[in-house]
């Protein structure tokens, strides 16, 4: 099964891995199981620090790909067909752009999100496999 992280678990999984549930620290090692790690989350990193909302121990922005692909995380760019369909995510639960980007990515692509949000699980109307932890 392939999972993709949102934000918070991606830090987390890198920086923080004592808030992740045993659960997700079991998906996350399972070796059959695929973890990716969306460029989005990246850019809404480097955006927050850029206006001091945001602040990672021991890390820069700059060096959380790296970061990931250490782990075994595999860093999924966000494609043309992604960024063009994103129109066709009807629902607005949410309005920060990242969140929903996430969602739409792990829609298209046929991904179980693992988010932190419980908001996120409204999105199974739109087809959305999400676990939520």
């Amino acid at each position: 099964m392939t999972y993709l992280l949102d934000t918070h678990y991606m830090l987390w999984a890198i920086a923080d891995s004592k808030k992740l549930s045993k659960g997700i620290k079991e998906i996350i090692t399972n070796p059959e199981h695929r973890i990716v790690i969306s460029t989005i989350s990246f850019w809404e990193v480097s955006l927050k620090s850029s206006i001091g909302k945001l602040e990672i121990a021991g890390f820069l922005p700059e060096d959380l790909p790296n970061a990931c692909l250490q782990v075994g995380f595999e860093i999924e760019c966000l494609s043309a067909e992604d960024s063009s369909t994103y129109h066709k995510l009807k629902a607005t639960y949410h309005k920060d752009p990242f969140d929903r980007m996430l969602i739409w990515q792990a829609i298209r692509n046929n991904y179980t999100l693992i988010s932190v949000d419980g908001n996120v699980k409204k999105y199974t109307s739109e087809g959305l496999k999400v676990l939520v932890a």
